[in-house]
């Protein structure tokens, strides 16, 4: 394999549902789906990607798996189970008939409860996780980056990514200690990974730089290493602030000093290991 975009999304455009795409977005106010991202893959010379819920109801994992099913470039799928749910032993048993389902997301970032992560029910449903293989993306804020040291450290043998860089504030170019720190605790588990990818969205959409993101990947690589970090475009969200040729020529150059090896980590081999493609 050639390389794999770790993060991207796919719909059909639906303004109720769809709501959180508001009109300063209005760039993302349409449908998106395989035939517009597959020759973006293919000029960035990537083969793969792993598809990743938006909306969090198990239509939402059947329109992604009919996407997998029908195009192999999908090579993964992280979908949406109510893991607070009595019954989710019985979901996640459904979903791992299915090759290309390899994990879940929950919008943590969305929640008011900031710590529902370490709820007694929703730690019921991430401890089935690795029973029947799968993974769990952490999609969260700067604020639930304590949480999630909490979390990594209850679950210690399951596979955890951090989407995102968690999200930190490039917009107002804040590279707080407390981030900073925050990242660096998490990272001290082995088996949490992190996703340098959604950083332009955090940025200032219209006059952001590659100089405005650095220091921020500065620390993720540092703390991470370089086997525990993936490529991840973000697409279509990203298009709100930068083209997919844009977004990845920012990593690409960041990593350009880097080993051969450690790039190939980077852009595909951290990201196979982690969802087993």
């Amino acid at each position: 394999m050639k390389g794999i975009d770790a993060h991207q999304h796919f719909w059909n455009f639906d303004p109720i549902r769809d709501s959180w795409i508001t009109d300063d977005m209005r760039v993302i106010q349409r449908d998106f789906l395989p035939p517009d991202l597959e020759p973006l893959l293919q000029q960035a010379g990537l083969d793969g990607c792993v598809l990743v819920q938006v909306e969090q109801s198990e239509e939402e994992n059947e329109f992604l798996l009919a996407n997998a099913e029908k195009y192999d470039f999908i090579k993964g799928v992280v979908g949406w189970v109510d893991l607070q749910s009595p019954v989710v032993e019985e979901q996640l048993a459904r979903w791992a008939r299915f090759p290309k389902m390899k994990g879940f997301r929950h919008i943590l970032q969305g929640e008011r409860d900031r710590a529902l992560m370490l709820k007694p029910a929703f730690k019921r449903g991430i401890a089935l996780l690795q029973k029947y293989g799968f993974s769990y993306d952490v999609l969260i804020y700067p604020d639930q980056l304590g949480y999630t040291h909490d979390f990594a450290s209850a679950f210690p043998d399951q596979r955890l990514v951090i989407d995102h860089i968690a999200k930190p504030y490039i917009k107002d170019k804040k590279l707080t200690d407390e981030w900073k720190a925050a990242i660096r605790a998490v990272a001290a588990h082995e088996h949490v990974y992190c996703k340098i990818s959604g950083m332009v969205t955090e940025a200032d959409w219209t006059s952001w730089t590659a100089a405005d993101l650095t220091p921020y990947i500065d620390i993720v690589v540092e703390a991470f290493g370089t086997k525990r970090i993936m490529y991840g475009s973000d697409w279509p969200v990203c298009l709100v602030a930068a083209s997919y040729a844009e977004m990845i020529q920012v990593v690409k150059d960041y990593f350009s000093s880097f080993s051969s090896d450690e790039q190939d980590a980077f852009f595909g081999k951290n990201a196979i290991k982690f969802y087993k493609l």
